[in-house]
């Protein structure tokens, strides 16, 4: 009889603390519903410039990270001894592929990622969101033509390479392996000591003119070709992929004719106590290497920007798209 008695308690505590488990996991389970809730209703009554700011950061980071080895190509590419005969079959983009390899392992490739990210993160996020902010204001009623598309993607691309050169210079840095950076932070220090705060802000000229003009002629070349796709590719479910042939094709003409700003940029942030101004880097890689020299790095550059863009459009348009804003 005291044993059964004794069952029938145990049975009852049991279930007691069964039901009490039950009640707190489904007050959990509702407290993450509306905490979830509760972001997502935030996130859909953030300010548009706000929404394009996280869709183009996320795009950005998403083509750094899958291009980066031919960025740190490029770099080393441009920054080649000057004693290596310019043209020569021996240099190029292969040669520097299995050189990386080589001696620094697969890894090495992805040497400078770290700023890249830093850069990347807000700086794609600051050029999608001016982008976007200009575009609303000055042209809400009616799409901009193809010289004021320049002139928008030259403003945004302005804004946010002021904000991000020093990060861009620590990059550039990384890449080139002539320094012994171990993070972002001690390069920034190690800079700020060794060569001033000015030095964060070299290359500033050049910059501008391989970023702006490229990023101009981007958006121009990339409107007008989504322009002429007929319509029923634009509504189709093949539209992304007719963006991204639309991207690539508006990279590959704007990298062509950015490219020389890109080789004077490259040599200004890597040695910028040799160079006072942006053209006695010019003289200086007509000197040593010709006419040439000025689109050394051009291949991995123009896949490399090629890829980036196309991807970072296609992705910030359909992110867009789904938050119920037109891009």
């Amino acid at each position: 009889m005291d044993r059964g008695r004794v069952r029938t308690e145990s049975d009852s505590k049991k279930r007691k603390r069964q039901e009490d488990f039950d009640h707190t996991r489904t007050t959990l389970l509702d407290w993450n519903l509306f905490s979830t809730f509760k972001i997502t209703m935030e996130l859909s009554l953030a300010h548009p410039a706000l929404k394009a700011f996280m869709c183009g950061s996320l795009s950005g980071t998403c083509s750094t990270l899958l291009f980066q080895p031919l960025d740190l190509v490029k770099t080393r590419l441009q920054t080649l001894h000057s004693n290596m005969q310019p043209g020569s079959a021996r240099v190029g983009m292969v040669t520097v592929f299995l050189s990386v390899v080589r001696t620094e392992k697969l890894m090495g490739l992805w040497k400078g990622v770290s700023p890249s990210f830093v850069r990347t993160i807000p700086g794609v996020g600051i050029y999608f969101s001016t982008y976007y902010s200009l575009k609303q204001h000055y042209f809400l009623e009616q799409g901009p033509g193809a010289m004021e598309s320049v002139l928008l993607g030259a403003g945004a691309r302005t804004v946010a390479g002021v904000c991000m050169l020093p990060v861009t210079v620590i990059k550039t840095r990384f890449e080139s392996g002539r320094y012994n950076y171990v993070s972002v932070a001690g390069a920034l220090r190690s800079v700020c000591q060794t060569e001033g705060p000015r030095a964060l802000f070299s290359g500033l000229t050049a910059t501008l003119l391989r970023d702006a003009p490229f990023s101009g002629l981007y958006v121009m070349f990339y409107s007008q070709g989504k322009n002429t796709l007929p319509q029923e590719i634009s509504t189709s479910p093949y539209a992304a992929l007719a963006n991204f042939s639309c991207g690539i094709l508006a990279g590959v003409l704007a990298s062509l004719v950015t490219q020389p700003a890109d080789v004077v940029k490259t040599h200004v942030q890597v040695s910028p106590h040799l160079y006072r101004r942006t053209a006695d880097a010019v003289r200086y890689i007509y000197n040593e290497h010709g006419f040439q020299g000025f689109f050394r790095g051009g291949v991995p550059r123009s896949l490399r920007r090629t890829m980036i863009a196309a991807m970072a459009w296609t992705v910030y348009e359909q992110l867009m798209a789904r938050m119920g804003l037109k891009s």
